[in-house]
């Protein structure tokens, strides 16, 4: 099984479940029902596995020469040695795609049960992956595909708990999750990954723009995901006031300003993966705040 989840990056897509997590607390101001937490949960966990295994599956001639000369050491949150199991012939092909079409399944029909408009989410999450990968050699515009990809997760979440949404509601929380995929994942990612994406002339933000802008873009970036926070409890139905705004601050500027700016200033391949790393533990940290608040209220109606 060690080989499937790999494929699937596990650990990182059970972090990023914590994304819509939040967004469903946030934006209901309570627990839901025990059941649909339970769903939801499943399914989350089903799509994140199948849309990241379906990153493998598109990509692996590319995955195979890019990492002829070796796999770089990756991040904490991806460092097994079977990553790119696909790549490195330790999962064929058939096997890596049944187990994507069993996921992507199960998904497809957690997500008809939860609100059938979320089918639609997953397919063009879905069809925006394969994009996003085959987009490598092309354009390093397909940073803006990934963020496409990784909101409509929380996006999904929102319909979950709320049939009608406001559309501009969605759009705040799209923007937040948009900037902090972009500035804490993607191009930390690829900076990662530069020798190897080098190797097969890919397209990425690090090495069209250098290393000294792409660090002004990630900046930039978390900047934006830190100051959009601001404005998320305006989703809430719950008054969460100074406090939650505090705490939120202090964990972005925890996990993504500073080792952010870290990165800006050292431009190094290891802070990168790094920052991936942080910033991946951001989704996390908000579902834990927003957890607290939710349940302060709950106790003292």
């Amino acid at each position: 099984m060690k080989r499937f989840f790999a494929l699937s990056r596990t650990t990182h897509g059970v972090l990023d479940i914590a994304a819509p997590g939040f967004v469903a607390l946030l934006w209901l101001g309570n627990f839901p029902q025990w059941q649909t937490i339970l769903l939801s949960l499943f399914t989350a966990f089903a799509a994140y596995t199948a849309i990241y295994a379906l990153n493998d599956l598109v990509g692996i001639a590319v995955d195979k020469e890019k990492f002829t000369g070796g796999i770089n050491a990756g991040y904490s949150v991806e460092a097994s040695n079977l990553r790119y199991p696909l790549a490195q012939n330790v999962l064929s092909y058939r096997s890596g795609l049944l187990w994507f079409a069993g996921w992507f399944a199960l998904a497809l029909i957690g997500s008809y049960y939860l609100n059938p408009s979320i089918v639609f989410i997953l397919f063009a999450a879905a069809v925006l992956e394969v994009v996003y990968v085959l987009l490598l050699k092309v354009t390093y515009l397909r940073t803006f595909v990934s963020g496409l990809v990784k909101s409509s997760g929380p996006v999904a979440a929102v319909f979950v708990v709320d049939p009608n949404p406001a559309p501009s509601l969605l759009l705040l929380i799209f923007a937040w999750i948009f900037l902090w995929e972009i500035g804490g994942q993607n191009v930390p990612a690829d900076w990662n990954d530069t020798v190897e994406d080098k190797r097969v002339n890919a397209k990425t933000i690090p090495i069209h723009f250098g290393a000294r802008k792409a660090g002004i873009i990630v900046v930039i970036t978390l900047g934006l995901t830190v100051f959009t926070s601001m404005f998320l409890p305006l989703i809430s139905p719950v008054n969460l006031g100074t406090f939650y705004l505090l705490a939120s601050a202090v964990a972005g500027f925890i996990l993504l300003l500073k080792p952010g700016y870290q990165l800006y200033q050292l431009q190094e391949g290891r802070q990168a993966a790094a920052l991936f790393d942080s910033a991946s533990y951001y989704p996390l940290a908000q579902l834990a705040i927003i957890s607290i608040f939710v349940l302060s209220n709950v106790i003292g109606k």
